[in-house]
């Protein structure tokens, strides 16, 4: 594809010469002759002195310096060079196609009612009253169980698991080993010690344009629902534990727990190994950073880290105070010697 093309295609400004040969994206220590990468984070500005890459992907205020004896590099100019890259990546790679059809070994019950187009993959299971609609693909080892209804264009990955009754809107992707309405943790205590496993009823809603990533499991409710809201992406090892409620367009990242009846806001972003206690809300579009706690509720569209967790600045104090603490112990102990030792001639 010429440079030009790629420039038309996903509407940016082109500067350089348009009929370079563009044959493939990649990172931009990576990038070869021939491949377009991109430039998102200003800390990774002095890599575009040397890459290899043909073109970037870069923002208007970019400027292109090359170090001497390198070809130059054109540059596609656009708001959002992250997402420019994204689409690119569609331009380049084919993914594989799912014609429609049943493979012999999958069992679909006689009640079960799917629309048109769908692939079912080898040993998939489509239980009684599942109802899918057009467009899906279950790909290997896919179970759905009695009741679930499913929206159009659902696609899932090997081993991914869909519980009784629970309700899928479209669009939705489940990756490998995902399990959306397992039982929830719902024990009550008996006198003599023992747990007494309570009815898991409620299921697991997922509204449209979500996608839920490997070995991720959203669990039922014991009463009630558990739902994720439209556009929200899961990532991998992630637990959203019974009747929580996650917004719209939100992000979890991998390992997120939420414990039961936790809630989350919309656009919120959750970063890595975060962990909530039940029965709390968190805003609409806060952030929480990376392996923070959080015991209480969190603000609308702030930023919040550590455990517990606290508003960002204030974590960043008392990292900094913390950091100190060896000096201020050795600066104490120096006063008290000295004090102690005043003491003594005082007398």
């Amino acid at each position: 594809m010429k440079l030009r093309e790629l420039a038309e295609k996903l509407g940016c400004r082109l500067e350089g010469d348009p009929f370079v040969e563009i044959i493939g994206v990649a990172g931009i220590d990576h990038a070869r002759a021939g491949h377009v990468t991109f430039l998102a984070n200003r800390r990774y500005s002095p890599q575009l002195e040397t890459t290899l890459a043909s073109a970037v992907f870069v923002e208007d205020t970019v400027a292109l310096e090359r170090a001497e004896g390198l070809a130059p590099l054109a540059a596609l100019r656009t708001a959002n060079p992250y997402l420019a890259f994204a689409q690119a990546i569609e331009l380049f790679y084919r993914a594989p196609a799912y014609p429609p059809g049943v493979h012999p070994t999958a069992v679909i019950a006689a009640s079960a009612r799917i629309g048109a187009r769908a692939h079912i993959g080898p040993y998939c299971f489509v239980g009684e009253e599942v109802e899918i609609a057009a467009g899906a693909v279950l790909h290997s080892f896919v179970t759905i169980y009695r009741g679930a209804k499913i929206g159009a264009n659902f696609f899932a990955h090997a081993h991914a698991v869909v519980r009784e009754y629970c309700r899928i809107g479209d669009r939705v992707i489940l990756q490998n080993g995902v399990v959306i309405g397992g039982d929830g943790l719902g024990f009550a205590k008996r006198e003599d010690g023992t747990w007494y496993k309570m009815a898991q009823s409620g299921p697991a809603i997922l509204e449209d344009d979500v996608e839920v990533q490997a070995n991720a499991c959203i669990d039922r409710a014991t009463v009630g629902e558990t739902r994720i809201g439209r556009g929200t992406k899961i990532d991998d090892l992630v637990l959203v534990g019974h009747a929580s409620q996650v917004g719209a367009n939100t992000m979890l990242c991998g390992q997120v727990g939420l414990a039961g009846s936790t809630h989350i806001g919309d656009a919120c972003i959750l970063a890595g190994q975060v962990g909530t206690a039940g029965h709390l809300t968190v805003g609409d579009g806060a952030v929480i950073t990376a392996q923070s706690g959080v015991p209480n509720d969190v603000p609308a569209r702030s930023l919040y880290s550590g455990y517990p967790a606290v508003e960002n600045r204030r974590w960043l104090k008392m990292m900094a105070a913390l950091n100190r603490l060896p000096e201020l112990q050795r600066r104490v102990q120096l006063l008290e010697t000295e004090l102690g030792v005043k003491g003594k001639e005082s007398t």
